[in-house]
């Protein structure tokens, strides 16, 4: 909305649901009906899970109800290129003179529209136009799963951990040999979709993923992530961006940085206090009892100031008062079948609480 507001432009929002959330994704964008931006959504595929044992399709017939709800799922983000083709919504935006699409996780709260980006897609130093542009970011610690960029035959590749043998694991995990990963930002010319898509020529690898059903049953999904397509592309490049623009929000610990004082909203876009002292955030590990979100909202009646905090471990049956300050490391344990109440007010500087809130400097 900024966006289009700032440059008199019209950028529609395109949602990529699956059958599991296209219904309550239609009952939140009634909300949005008279915003200045139109917003679009197709569904991805749905795919039979498959029995492990026996390798064949665990679903009786193609119904999606009753007890055959369980034998489906959506196969990965990697399904996007098909399923914006099928739904035709590719075509009318190449009918409208769109050129590239921005793609990025919804759970990304730092993907934003970058216009330097925009412009070299748009005004390349050698000329040649890229077709696909991955934007990566310095690896840190924290990041050690993320998918790495490779070159091979000439082509960039997305190499995920999922495809790494076992004995390297350690290697694709190490800081200092494989410095950059793939924040799911993605530039993409539609053309070249749909190029690609006509030829049947996106190559992406088949990522098996084993999940147990609740009854126990051992089934294998076999699913594509949208970055192995890069090798398709003509004149691939990797950009490296601040780690601003991958904030993602999977977990509460996550939800809780950018609901802290540490971020403020700025038309749209997410960016960290200027009185942090240093730019990276806080490691927050919140345990088991802050996993859904309705638990983690009552665990809170306010969310504390961490503009200082460099870690937080909390475990436990732990509640926070009002007004309380975190800073330095701080670690809340409470043991089993007791519970530990951080009272209103309290500033909680380098200590560790334990069992029965015995504070302590840490």
């Amino acid at each position: 909305q900024h966006l289009n507001k700032s440059y008199n432009t019209d950028v529609p929002l395109v949602l990529m649901n699956s059958f599991n959330t296209d219904d309550d994704t239609k009952k939140i964008l009634q909300k949005y009906s008279h915003s200045r931006v139109k917003i679009y959504t197709f569904n991805q595929s749905r795919y039979p899970r498959i029995n492990k044992e026996t390798l064949l399709p665990i679903a009786k017939d193609v119904s999606y109800s009753g007890e055959n709800t369980e034998c489906w799922y959506p196969p990965g983000h990697g399904d996007i290129y098909a399923s914006f083709y099928n739904s035709g919504l590719l075509d009318n935006l190449i009918g409208e003179g769109k050129e590239y699409i921005f793609v990025s996780n919804i759970d990304n709260l730092g993907a934003t529209v970058d216009l330097y980006i925009l412009n070299h897609l748009m005004n390349p130093p050698n000329g040649k136009r890229c077709e696909f542009v991955m934007e990566v970011t310095n690896k840190t610690r924290a990041d050690v799963k993320g998918g790495t960029l490779t070159q091979y035959e000439n082509k960039l590749r997305l190499v995920e951990i999922a495809q790494v043998p076992k004995a390297h694991v350690d290697e694709f995990k190490s800081v200092s040999k494989f410095k950059i990963f793939n924040t799911n930002n993605l530039w993409i010319a539609l053309s070249a979709i749909k190029r690609l898509q006509e030829k049947n020529a996106i190559d992406m690898e088949i990522i098996v993923n084993p999940k147990t059903l609740d009854g126990g049953l051992n089934v294998i999904q076999l699913e594509t992530a949208v970055g192995a397509a890069i090798k398709s592309f003509e004149n691939s490049l990797g950009i490296n961006v601040p780690r601003s623009r991958f904030l993602p929000v999977k977990t509460t610990s996550d939800l809780l940085l950018v609901m802290s004082n540490l971020y403020s909203l700025n038309a749209g876009s997410l960016t960290m206090s200027e009185k942090r002292e240093f730019p990276t955030v806080p490691l927050v590990k919140l345990g088991s009892s802050f996993t859904k979100v309705q638990d983690y909202l009552r665990r809170f009646e306010s969310i504390p100031d961490m503009l200082e905090l460099d870690h937080l471990t909390v475990s436990g049956d732990v509640t926070f008062g009002k007004n309380v300050s975190l800073k330095g490391t701080v670690i809340i344990i409470a043991n089993h079948g007791d519970r530990i109440d951080i009272p209103a007010g309290a500033l909680l500087e380098n200590k560790i609480v334990s069992g029965n809130l015995r504070i302590l400097d840490h």
